[in-house]
């Protein structure tokens, strides 16, 4: 259990605690690693702001990062790495305080303040879009880069994705972009858009007053999306349920976006096979489901993406090793069959994450 908020914070723990006024302000404080989330942060992040729910004291809480590179680059990928082959238990464990800690956010009684300045990516998002009140900057760069690295988006991503403007979430998810803050606002994962120079401005003004006003006090128009301006291009390629097909169309792409749908394309092509066709499935099954399912098959998913050889792969080629060629099996999409990708969401038995009230009903029909 993390321990009652402090005056003064422990400047070296890794993630920081603290009240100013009604405001409780969580620091996430690994500047080095772009505050890159640890078990350690997401379990002491969830026990805290279940206290806070609870604490009169507390009317507002505002998350943002130390340093001035951004509020979290997502979850903590060496550890990961160093956990599949110790073959430990660590992540799952990791991934399900994790999981917790994004429906609570999204739960939370409480404004929840998310300022999205810098990388937010992964695991970043899933402690800041879900929140109720979502900053972005000119800074920032935002995305669920997972495919990259042979996974697939969690923390809820599937369903923020899925819910976004068109097959726009589709586009972000299997190329992997980093995003501006107006693309942020175009997809849905943010609210308000306000200059990095003014964000100190607006963490004191939550000290004194209601958040919907402070933040209506800084909040300024955003520049232009570029992914509202791609849209047509987006819509027509990725209106399909098959990942061949999606890179045929961007491949056919008759028209002036024509070099930026091949560009697309080639992302994609370039990612794990695997991961490229169970997020599109991902995507797909997620449609209607709460977030609280929406993190049971993302939860599914991503122990069985432990047990493959595609995710290991992919950090070592972008973080450990970083030679930028990592060695996919399969390693076409044509090798990945209909039984592969269905395999990924079968149950988990026992080992489900049960957040949902109807998972939990179906575990107590089983005892």
């Amino acid at each position: 259990m993390a321990a009652p908020v402090q005056d003064a914070p422990d400047s070296a723990a890794e993630v920081l605690f603290e009240r100013r006024g009604r405001l409780g302000v969580v620091t996430l404080n690994r500047p080095k690693s772009v505050n890159a989330l640890t078990a350690g942060m997401a379990a002491a992040m969830l026990d805290q702001l279940t206290m806070w729910a609870e604490d009169d004291a507390v009317a507002t809480v505002l998350v943002h990062g130390a340093g001035d590179r951004g509020l979290c680059a997502g979850g903590d990928i060496v550890a990961i790495y160093r956990d599949m082959l110790d073959g430990g238990s660590a992540t799952a464990d990791f991934w399900a305080s994790e999981y917790r800690l994004n429906a609570l956010i999204s739960a939370f009684p409480k404004p929840y303040v998310a300022f999205m300045d810098g990388l937010v990516l992964g695991g970043g998002v899933g402690i800041s879009a879900h929140g109720s009140v979502r900053i972005v900057t000119e800074r920032t760069r935002t995305g669920m880069p997972e495919t990259t690295i042979g996974f697939v988006p969690d923390v809820g991503g599937t369903l923020l994705l899925a819910r976004s403007p068109g097959e726009s979430g589709t586009h972000a998810a299997l190329t992997g972009a980093h995003l501006s803050g107006s693309d942020a606002l175009f997809l849905g994962l943010a609210d308000h858009y306000v200059p990095s120079a003014r964000l100190s401005e607006l963490a004191a003004a939550l000290e004194a007053g209601p958040a919907d006003a402070a933040v209506g006090r800084f909040s300024e128009q955003a520049p232009p999306a570029a992914l509202a301006a791609q849209r047509g291009w987006i819509d027509s390629c990725y209106a399909s349920d098959d990942a061949e097909e999606i890179l045929r169309r961007l491949r056919s792409f008759d028209g002036e976006a024509g070099p930026e749908a091949a560009e697309a394309a080639d992302t994609i092509e370039a990612k794990s096979p695997t991961a490229v066709k169970v997020t599109l499935e991902s995507l797909r099954r997620v449609r209607g489901l709460s977030l609280e399912e929406a993190l049971e098959q993302e939860y599914r998913v991503g122990l069985r993406c432990l047990a493959g050889p595609d995710f290991r792969e992919g950090i070592r080629a972008q973080v450990v090793d970083k030679d930028r060629t990592p060695r996919w099996q399969p390693a076409t999409l044509a090798e990945v069959g209909r039984q592969d990708v269905e395999s990924f969401f079968a149950p988990l038995g026992g080992r489900e994450l049960q957040l949902s009230p109807q998972e939990k009903d179906e575990e107590k029909d089983h005892v």
